[in-house]
C-alpha cells in the first residue's frame, strides 16, 4: 500500500502528516508541486525482466506520457535480490541529490521509498506497484530500493542522457527512514 509521510526537515522522528489514502496522497503531493498517479499494471512482468520486455508491455502508456510531456529518454530499472550490484545501486541513490530535469518513475512491480526535500519539509513516499511519481527538476531528493530489492520501474527523463545526479553533499538523508523489506 502506498504511503506518504511528511516531516519537518529537522524533525525526522515525528511525522506531521501521514496517509495511505491515494486521494489524500495525490492532493498533498499536488499541493507541493509533485505529480502522483496510480496506473493500471500487468501481472506478467517480474523483477529482473529485461528492459525491452517491460517497455513492450507498457508501450502505449509510455508513449502517451512521452507525447504529453516530451520526455527524451526512457529506461527501466529491473532489479531483484539476486543481483550482485544491488548494494552498490542502493548506495548510489541514498544520498541527497538533484537532477536538472524532472525524474519520473512508474512502478511496474515492487516498491521503493522516495524522499523529497521541499520548503523545510521532507515528503517520504512509499511507492508501490502502479504508482507514478514525478520529482520536479532541481528538487533535492533521495531514493531507497531496499536491501532485498524486487523492483521494476520505468523512468522518464527530459535529458537524453537519462539519470544524471548532482549530489548536494548534505547528510540529511541519513536521518530519515530506510526501506527495510
Amino acid at each position: 500500500m502506498s504511503e506518504l509521510r511528511i516531516y519537518a526537515d529537522d524533525q525526522p522522528q515525528q511525522a506531521l502528516e501521514r496517509s495511505t489514502d491515494p486521494a489524500v496522497i495525490t492532493g498533498l503531493l499536488n499541493a507541493a508541486g509533485i505529480r502522483f498517479e496510480q496506473w493500471q499494471t500487468r501481472d506478467d512482468i517480474a523483477a529482473g525482466d529485461d528492459a525491452e520486455a517491460v517497455l513492450a508491455a507498457y508501450e502505449q502508456d509510455v508513449q502517451r506520457l512521452v507525447d504529453e510531456q516530451g520526455y527524451q529518454s526512457v529506461d527501466v530499472i529491473s532489479l531483484n535480490a539476486s543481483n550482485p550490484a544491488k548494494d552498490e545501486l542502493r548506495q548510489k541513490f541514498l544520498s541527497e541529490h538533484r537532477h536538472s530535469e524532472d525524474e519520473v518513475r512508474f512502478f511496474v512491480q515492487g516498491q521503493g521509498l522516495f524522499a523529497l526535500h521541499i520548503g523545510g519539509k521532507v515528503y517520504e513516499i512509499l511507492c508501490e506497484k502502479g504508482d507514478l511519481l514525478s520529482v520536479p527538476a532541481n528538487t533535492p531528493h533521495w531514493f531507497d530500493l531496499g536491501p532485498q530489492p524486487e523492483l521494476v520501474a520505468i523512468r522518464f527523463f527530459n535529458n537524453p542522457d537519462g539519470w544524471v545526479a548532482h549530489y548536494t553533499d548534505s547528510d540529511i538523508a541519513d536521518s530519515f527512514s530506510r526501506l527495510e523489506n
